[in-house]
This record gives C-alpha cells, structure tokens and sequence, in this order.
C-alpha cells in the first residue's frame, strides 16, 4: 500500500471530512482551547432548523459522503444534539461526536447519541494522570469523566478515538500516554500539535527540534497502536523518511538528526512495549499512513456562526452557508 493514502475519490469535487463546531458552550476551561469556549452559547449560533439545513449541504455534497464530525464546545451542551444526529444518519451521513469530559459524558448521553445514529465518539485526554490533564483542562474531575466515558464508549461498541494535544507541559508524558490508550484500547489515537489560536499560546509550543522528536517518537509507537497526527503534516515526510531508512537497514538515530527528547522519550517507549506483540494486522498495513488532506483540500470547518473555514486552526472565511450552500463555498 502507498505510505501517503489518498482518497478515493477528487478532492477538488467534494471534501472528505465536514466539522460543524456545534456551539462554543462547555464546562471546561481548557488552557489551549481554540474556540475559546464558554459555559453558555453565543446567541447567533446556529438554530436547528439551520442545523438540518447544514446537514441537507453536506449530503448535496454527493456520494460517497463526507464524514460529518459535530464538535464544539461541547455538543452535549446542545438540548438539540440527538435530533440533530439523528437528522444527519437518517440522510445517510456517517457522524461523529466530540464531547467534552465533563459530566454529560455519561452512559446515558452515550446510549442515546448512539442510538439516533452516532458511530464514533472522539475524546480528549492529555495526560496519563488525573493532576495533569485536569490541570491543563482547567477543571477538576475531567480526567475521570473523560476514562469513564471512553470505557463506555467501548462497552457499547461504539468506535473511538482519543485527542492528545502535545505541548511543553505533556511532552515527557507521551510514552505513558501511549501505554494508557495501549491499555484502554482505541480505533485511532490522534496526537494533536499546538497551534496557538484561541486560548492556545505561541509559548506553550515545543521547539521545532522536539517537534521532529515526538513525530520519530510516534512512528516507532505506530508499531503497536494505531495513530495519526492532527496539525503536524510534517508526520507525512518522516514517515516516508522512516521507511527508506528501514528499507535499506539504516538507523534513524544517525540519519534523523534526533535529539535528546527522542532518545528520552523512546527509553520510556521501550519499558512499556518491552515483548508486546506487534499490532495484529498484515505487514503493509503495520502503521495507519498518513492520509492526503489538507486544510481546504478534503477539509472544511463550520463554525457555530455558519462561516465556512478551511480549518478551526485556520480562521479565514470563504463564505456563510446562511447565505451561501457548502457545496459552492467548497
């Protein structure tokens, strides 16, 4: 298989991927927060009338539709959430939800999104520890919300993916988070990379040598879990780097210019792999590749507001989808 995946179909025609940020309500006050969210929603968000109008775009988008992702926020702040997924299954689209660990992330909550047709929950958990990721989540309790609804989750067979965002106050933590989605099980682990919009600062980054040491880091961890990065496109050529390496029997420590946080972090990596098996699939599928979308090429975000961005992380509108259809925006 290619080690870049690429669609199957042209992302010039209809994009792979819609996230609708649903509101920017949540209970948390995380300190890297795009959306910069707050306990209640913004009085122009979208209604849910226009909240089916959206969906009734995405699905004029074509075949085969594009994943539609609601997120926030925290979409369970939405009394609507449920009607709303309902509304995008029975249309046809593949949803997904990305709640927040607060206390609506409970089984009951769960087991009715599942029920109107969600099929992945994504969650986000930043650190291996409660002291660490409640810290960073600005909200005490959010580490165990967030681990009890992620074992619930997987209880009810719904598919899961677990959000880390890397910053300079996880960085050493990443091998013992590794072990913990390892453990608890995940489809998808996606490690995100700061990008210092909202709450998120530019100081609060890693420097660009210990970017090129968590992104070696996580393809010698893709051996055991499956992963993908978000806000790091530079996975892509590492991996491509990687495997000529490997290829031709060459050691990355030599040719990757790797520094100590690499060498610190795979020490740790090795304690918890030790004799684990490989993940069980065939050779040439061993590591999940990385796939060819880009913000606003297979990309598009709505915001709470309607305006149409080629990313969260990339605010410049290209249109309303109040004035005008997704599918001319795009």
């Amino acid at each position: 298989m290619p080690l870049i995946r690429q669609p199957a179909y042209d992302l010039n025609t209809r994009p792979f991927m819609v996230i609708w940020e649903t509101t920017q309500a949540c209970d948390l006050a995380c300190k890297h927060c795009r959306a910069e969210s707050q306990p209640g929603h913004h009085p122009n968000t979208l209604t849910t009338a226009e909240g089916k109008q959206l969906i009734d775009q995405v699905v004029d988008l074509g075949m085969p539709h594009p994943l539609f992702i609601m997120t926030g926020g925290d979409p369970f702040k939405r009394e609507d959430i449920f009607e709303l997924t309902r509304y995008a299954s029975q249309q046809g689209l593949p949803v997904a939800l990305s709640p927040s660990g607060t206390p609506l992330l409970n089984a009951a909550n769960l087991q009715r999104v599942q029920d109107a047709g969600c099929k992945v929950i994504s969650l986000s958990l930043d650190a291996s520890t409660a002291a660490a990721h409640d810290t960073f989540r600005g909200v005490p309790g959010s580490y165990d919300w967030t681990i009890n609804g992620w074992k619930t989750a997987r209880e009810m067979g719904l598919k899961l993916q677990v959000n880390t965002t890397v910053t300079r106050f996880n960085l050493d933590d990443l091998p013992d988070m590794f072990a913990l989605v390892r453990s608890l099980g995940v489809m998808t682990w996606s490690v995100f990379f700061l990008v210092p919009t909202g709450r998120g600062l530019p100081e609060d980054e890693i420097s660009p040598e210990d970017y090129e040491a968590v992104l070696n880091f996580l393809y010698d961890a893709s051996k055991y879990v499956s992963l993908k990065t978000t806000e790091g496109h530079h996975y892509k050529r590492v991996v491509l780097q990687r495997a000529f390496l490997e290829a031709h029997g060459l050691p990355a420590e030599k040719y990757m210019h790797l520094n100590g946080t690499y060498h610190r972090l795979m020490a740790k990596l090795r304690q918890h792999t030790g004799d684990l098996p490989l993940r069980q699939e065939e050779p040439e599928r061993m590591r999940r590749t990385p796939l060819h979308v880009n913000a606003g090429d297979g990309f598009v975000f709505v915001s709470l507001l309607g305006e149409v961005f080629p990313s969260g992380y990339l605010p410049l509108s290209a249109g309303n989808v109040r004035q005008t259809p997704l599918k001319d925006i795009y």
